[in-house]
């Protein structure tokens, strides 16, 4: 990593030690105000944090004291970055002094991290993803610096991580005036408008929508498109087919790649869900799509088309996505599109404006659709810290029994929603 660039996403974690756990030690460096807001996650405590220089929000994050001396820190930076920083009043660093962490998760292989001091008592450094997701599973780690073990027990990390995003998600959405305790995320991420929604503007009410999403892990996280959660007021609601709805929160979204981020409640437990292919799709590569088409006027089961892959890119050579040719239909979006061993190739999310290029070119475009890359899904999956699985392709399955294989995890997301977020649409 860059130095500045490191410099820059561990300063926040320097004044975060300042203002939060070693205030009178380090009573010479530059401050962060704060906490606003509170992370209360069994021995973690924590909260929101400003640039004092700026007053802008510059992150999240939480400590949690050991017997052993050392204070662990844990945190994300407004641009989602994760952090990880050991502090004791033993240690004897100079201050941009660089040194190698390794760490070992649950007595898993080695990985290394690149620290530097931010003062004499205190190092940080930057978590990549897959780092952040160990952490966040593990049970126990083991840190080496300079050929010292220090061991920390983890406990409580799965709401830790949970909490800090909630934080981070929160405050970039709503600001800091509306902090409060990030530990509780409610079911009703968007209860603000709810007052305007039951009279929008013009006096017309909400109006039911409803999209696709499907599981990506046991702990119930559910990939969707933004825009189907888009202008949602009151709850989100998830069916799997047959089932009583549950409802879902929001975890993280997307607007740029038009993803977004569910999670079902945290009694629900998921024994089947999707897993992603690791290897890229060709042009003319046999596709299955799944999803929910119109629902309530067609089936209330789910829908099952097929079709290749016409190209690699959507519209104007856009690379984030693919171009099929399975027919979707409003309720398709957010679905799951398969390949022909039933791994998951791509995220539904538009079908061409026919009117609009009948306008323009005379004719009507038929079979052209999209589908979000599995690149672009994963890289949002890892920046939420999400334990999804990757896959290779197996051997051809029938169309029916991929449609079967996916029936447990393909899930109907519902809301109401004002006219003007529906037209956005």
């Amino acid at each position: 990593m860059d130095p500045e660039a490191f410099q820059g996403a561990g300063m926040w974690l320097r004044s975060f030690v300042v203002a939060f756990v070693f205030e009178v030690m380090l009573v010479g460096l530059v401050h962060a105000a704060g906490p606003f807001g509170t992370i209360h996650v069994g021995n973690w405590n924590g909260g929101a944090f400003t640039h004092d220089s700026t007053g802008a929000f510059s992150h999240c994050a939480a400590s949690m004291p050991y017997a052993n001396g050392m204070t662990l820190l844990v945190g994300q930076d407004s641009n989602n970055a994760w952090l990880l920083g050991f502090a004791n009043p033993a240690f004897r660093f100079k201050k941009g002094e660089n040194l190698t962490i390794d760490l070992t998760f649950d007595g898993q292989a080695e990985v290394r991290l690149f620290a530097t001091a931010f003062s004499e008592v205190m190092v940080s450094a930057v978590l990549p993803t897959n780092v952040a997701r160990a952490f966040q599973k593990a049970s126990l780690m083991v840190a080496v610096a300079r050929g010292t073990p220090f061991q920390f027990s983890l406990t409580s990390t799965t709401p830790l991580i949970a909490a800090v995003s909630n934080c981070v998600t929160r405050v970039k959405a709503d600001g800091l005036d509306k902090v409060g305790d990030f530990t509780k995320m409610a079911a009703k991420p968007q209860a603000a408008p709810d007052k305007q929604a039951a009279s929008p503007a013009g006096g017309k009410p909400a109006r039911a929508k409803s999209g696709t999403g499907f599981v990506v892990s046991t702990s119930g996280h559910i990939v969707t498109n933004h825009h189907v959660i888009d202008g949602c007021v009151g709850d989100i609601k998830g069916n799997l087919t047959g089932e009583a709805a549950m409802v879902l929160r929001v975890v993280s979204s997307d607007t740029n790649n038009d993803l977004a981020l569910l999670q079902a409640p945290s009694t629900t437990t998921f024994k089947d869900f999707a897993r992603i292919r690791d290897r890229s799709i060709r042009s003319g590569d046999s596709v299955v799509a799944i999803g929910f088409p119109y629902h309530g006027i067609l089936t209330s089961d789910f829908s099952v088309t097929t079709g290749i892959v016409s190209s690699l890119s959507g519209m104007r050579n856009d690379s984030r996505f693919l171009q099929i040719s399975a027919p979707v239909q409003p309720g398709n979006s957010g679905g799951p599109l398969f390949d022909n061993t039933g791994q998951v190739v791509g995220v539904v999310t538009a079908k061409i404006p026919a009117l609009r290029i009948a306008v323009a070119t005379g004719n009507i475009p038929e079979n052209i659709n999209f589908a979000i890359k599995t690149g672009v899904l994963r890289d949002f999956l890892d920046n939420s810290v999400v334990p999804y699985q990757t896959a290779e392709p197996k051997s051809e399955l029938k169309t029916t029994d991929i449609a079967t294989n996916a029936r447990p995890y393909t899930m109907l997301i519902s809301c109401n929603a004002t006219e003007q977020a529906d037209a956005k649409r």
